[in-house]
């Protein structure tokens, strides 16, 4: 027995009036997924840890069947084990996002004396930075401002993580994304340590704002990344083993290094990132089923390309998902079936920003239609679901344990 988990991240939406009032997912042709709809078990998840926790990694902490209440601390210390930074438990992760600040009512570019109420979060992508120009500038930025107690380190794009050697974890700090286009004044870090987290990101400005890379992004219409937004913090507390648990090997493969992380804390294996190139859900492919040769469970984690996400083309998203069930679900599963029968959780929840309650689909293949023969992998085919709302974090005792 085979067993996977598809973590379809962000493809849930809501309706738009460019599809007709239908969400992505429901506008798109997605025939794989409509299949594993059929014949498995639909309906609503629910997250133990929903309204307390905020970050990504969240569902795939519950989806691999840890209490988030418990093990899931923020996303910076998942980044953290990802990227293979070592910490301590006594050590707060934060996310390093850099981002694109300007002045009320000014351009990006014009001068900001403070972080204050009067600045605005231009951009929480810094204009989608590559890696390459984004390590350089957390280079920059670690030897100004890395110390014994502060250290900086490159990810990936506008992602990055800064450790806080036996830091204080009470400062409230929020997500860049729920702070786009608007003042962040009442955004920016408070509480126990806020001051220095301030003063980081603040310093960071100054860092930033003359930078060679930034000075070429402005030049050639970019948006600079001329700032760190700390966000996401969190402990590395160590998680029991899920291989050990249920006496199975096991590979995660994602191009989210936050639920790579999440894979690895779990005690999985993990392949290179395929990363998010324009074949990336063919890469990811090939990838899982060399991991299915090796190992007898494989968790998957993929989501659409920054472009999309961040982007405002609903058509492009579309086509995306689209890509997804064709070059990434259909070969999985075609896979699959050739080695005999296997288990399946699919589990879609929302992007970036967004509300929305999460969905999963369970069952055995490769299995034949039931009788829900027009049912789908949607929003509304989820709701519509009469079987009761499950715990997310109850989900792998029915994936791994017989009967």
């Amino acid at each position: 027995m085979k067993y996977l988990i598809l973590h379809a991240g962000g493809l849930a939406g809501h309706a738009q009036d460019a599809l007709g009032g239908r969400t992505p997912l429901q506008a798109a042709a997605t025939p794989h997924l409509d299949r594993l709809a059929r014949i498995g078990e639909l309906g609503l998840v629910a997250n133990p840890a929903e309204g307390n926790r905020h970050g990504g990694g969240l569902n795939g902490t519950a989806i691999l069947g840890y209490d988030p209440k418990k093990y899931y601390q923020g996303p910076g210390p998942l980044e953290a084990a990802s990227l293979g930074v070592s910490v301590t438990e006594q050590d707060v992760v934060y996310r390093c996002t850099m981002v694109t600040v300007k002045p009320e009512g000014g351009k990006v570019g014009a001068d900001i004396k403070k972080l204050s109420a009067h600045v605005v979060l231009d951009d929480a992508t810094a204009g989608l930075i590559d890696t390459d120009e984004a390590r350089e500038l957390i280079e920059a930025i670690n030897e100004q401002l890395g110390s014994e107690t502060m250290q900086f380190y490159p990810g990936t794009g506008h992602r990055h993580v800064m450790v806080w050697m036996k830091g204080k974890p009470r400062a409230v700090c929020v997500d860049p994304q729920s702070v786009r286009g608007r003042l962040i004044g009442d955004a920016l870090p408070t509480g126990d340590g806020a001051d220095i987290l301030r003063e980081l990101m603040e310093t960071s400005h100054v860092i930033l704002r003359d930078h060679p890379i930034n000075k070429e992004r402005l030049a050639s219409g970019k948006n600079p990344a001329n700032c760190i937004w700390l966000w996401g913090e969190g402990r590395a507390i160590p998680w029991p083993s899920l291989t050990e648990r249920f006496h199975v090997t096991g590979a995660v493969v994602a191009s989210s290094d936050v639920h790579r992380g999440v894979g690895l804390c779990a005690g999985l294996d993990a392949s290179d990132s395929p990363g998010l190139g324009d074949e990336h859900f063919k890469a990811m492919t090939a990838t899982v089923l060399d991991e299915f040769a090796k190992k007898d469970f494989v968790y998957v984690h993929a989501s659409l390309s920054d472009e999309v996400v961040h982007g405002s083309d609903v058509n492009a998203t579309v086509q995306a998902i689209e890509e997804f069930d064709r070059d990434l679900v259909g070969p999985i599963l075609e896979g699959l079936a050739k080695k005999g029968p296997y288990r399946f959780l699919a589990l879609c929840d929302h992007g970036e920003g967004m509300q929305g309650q999460a969905f999963a689909v369970f069952g055995e293949g490769p299995g034949k239609d039931g009788a829900a023969g027009g049912r789908r992998f949607t929003e509304s085919d989820a709701q519509a679901s009469k079987a009761p709302v499950r715990d997310a974090s109850k989900f792998v005792i029915k994936l791994f344990v017989k009967g």
